[in-house]
């Protein structure tokens, strides 16, 4: 369902933008959908750090706010991630899904941020 691409290992200070595609959901269930980026980090659980609405409407996690980016793309059934100043805290698998988590889950994609 969820195909997510992007990560890669950067510098502190560095950026990065994250991909998802959705390529099996059919498009009047994505445009309407609010969709989120996840990350999860080595030992920890699962966060959710931003999330947008069909109407293009942000919200984002404490730890992110002003530093990442959340957009989409209707046309191409995509959601991005641009992340700015990463941070090495910012190190994780970063997944996408809709706000609820009840999509199945893709791969992820990593992201390193080194000191």
């Amino acid at each position: 369902h969820l195909v997510e691409s992007g990560g890669d290992l950067v510098q502190a200070g560095g950026s990065l933008r994250l991909s998802c595609k959705a390529p099996r959901m059919i498009t009047s269930t994505f445009n309407p959908a609010i969709m989120g980026w996840y990350r999860q980090a080595s030992g920890k659980q699962r966060e959710l750090v931003a999330t947008i609405t069909g109407d293009r409407s942000t919200k984002y996690a404490e730890s992110v706010r002003g530093r990442f980016t959340i957009s989409r793309d209707n046309s191409r059934k995509t959601v991005y991630l641009q992340m700015n100043s990463l941070k090495p805290e910012d190190t994780a698998v970063y997944y996408c899904n809709r706000d609820d988590g009840e999509l199945p889950w893709g791969q992820g994609t990593q992201v390193t941020v080194a000191s």
